[in-house]
């Protein structure tokens, strides 16, 4: 069994996210069947059924140019608001390049998608590693740690502008002069501004992340993995002397997850078989091309999709290695298993969207609400559901 960490937050409900399919071709490079589609009808019938099965938030992928064997992609941030609007609770996260946006107009973009959703609106920053989008738009390509540079700059700003009137900044990249943005976001207890959530393996990302992200997110990985990269952002946000009374609270911990649940693990592991032997080998190889330059440009080696296999990239954000395969029971299991470690939110993603979203809600969540309360009572304080919605306390019943 996994010891309990230091930071596991027993005593908080663990958070669930799902990728939206906003893209051709579902979340697997493979021929295998994925009864899911990128259309909007599509998403917003999903969307609906995430926040009716105990789902927290979605996450918009964004891409511009066709990518991993996608040939179709909506556009993130306006794709994030549609769905904002056909919503009640949903939070949407919607995913953003630093250096394709510039960040007082982003910030403005979150306040007016903010109040027209009574204050859902979420950001994922992402630094950037398809070079050829940035090189084929005309746009400057960073190099692996001044990307990271970048991104800490764009991201001070939009909490500046977000929660201060009259900010100024002054960096390498973004220089702000006295500015106020004007409403500014919804006033949410126990939020300070629209979440910015922030992903990647390096050290400069973890370094980065612990500074200014509100959420680290990672691709897929196990235990031992996981374990270490909430380390490294814990000791940056630790210098950065966040955590400490009046200061900017630490970072909480997002895991990518690809969840395959069947009757019997022997079915899980078939589907996951037939998923990898069915890849679209060219496609795969040719993502595999691209994000590996991101880890071989670190100065340690330790970027994202570094050490990834073959098969790991058939789930191109290696949702298989968080090994969320087999049963409902067994799924369950291993996800409270990652809460040990200071795991807050699982980023899920599916072959059949709507079908195994619901799933989720009536088969596995029920578990692990019991699990967490079991482990929380075990370690002297009790499970606080008072947070969660209505719709997401009877699907865990």
């Amino acid at each position: 069994m996994t010891e309990v960490s230091p930071v596991a937050r027993l005593a908080e409900p663990l958070k669930f996210a799902y990728w939206v399919p906003n893209v051709s071709g579902g979340l697997v490079v493979s021929t295998i069947e994925q009864r899911t589609s990128w259309d909007f009808d599509y998403n917003k019938k999903l969307a609906r059924i995430a926040e009716n099965s105990g789902f927290d938030y979605a996450l918009t992928q964004t891409r511009y140019a066709a990518s991993y064997g996608a040939d179709k992609q909506h556009e993130a941030t306006s794709f994030s608001l549609a769905l904002l609007g056909a919503t009640e609770r949903l939070k949407v996260i919607s995913a953003v390049h630093p250096g394709m946006w510039h960040p007082g107009v982003l910030a403005k973009f979150i306040i007016t998608a903010d109040h027209i959703s009574n204050g859902r609106a979420a950001v994922n920053i992402v630094s950037g590693w398809l070079k050829s989008e940035f090189e084929n738009f005309g746009l400057e390509w960073l190099e692996h740690d001044e990307r990271y540079v970048r991104t800490e700059e764009f991201i001070r700003v939009l909490r500046g502008l977000w929660t201060e009137t009259e900010y100024s900044q002054a960096g390498k990249y973004y220089n702000i002069n006295e500015f106020s943005l004007n409403p500014a976001p919804v006033d949410v207890p126990g939020r300070a501004h629209p979440e910015v959530f922030f992903g990647g393996n390096s050290t400069a990302a973890q370094s980065t992340a612990g500074r200014v992200a509100d959420w680290y997110f990672s691709n897929g990985k196990d235990l031992d993995g996981f374990r270490e990269n909430i380390s490294g952002v814990l000791a940056s946000s630790t210098d950065a002397g966040r955590g400490s009374e009046g200061a900017l609270p630490a970072p909480r911990f997002g895991l990518n997850g690809f969840v395959i649940a069947r009757d019997s693990e022997k079915e899980a592991r078939d589907t996951l078989r037939e998923i990898v032997e069915k890849a679209h080998r060219p496609a795969v190889e040719g993502f595999r091309d691209a994000v590996q330059e991101a880890g071989a440009s670190t100065k340690d080696g330790k970027g994202m999709w570094a050490d990834s296999s073959f098969e790991d990239l058939v789930q191109y954000n290696d949702g298989f290695r968080t090994q969320l395969i087999g049963t409902p029971e067994q799924i369950a299991e291993r996800i409270v298993e990652f809460k040990k470690i200071g795991v807050n939110l699982f980023l899920t993603g599916y072959l059949h969207f709507q079908e195994e979203v619901a799933a989720f809600g009536t088969d596995i969540l029920p578990i692990v609400r019991d699990l967490e309360a079991d482990l929380a009572r075990r370690n002297g304080t009790e499970l606080d559901l008072s947070g969660v919605s209505a719709a997401a306390s009877l699907a865990a019943l």
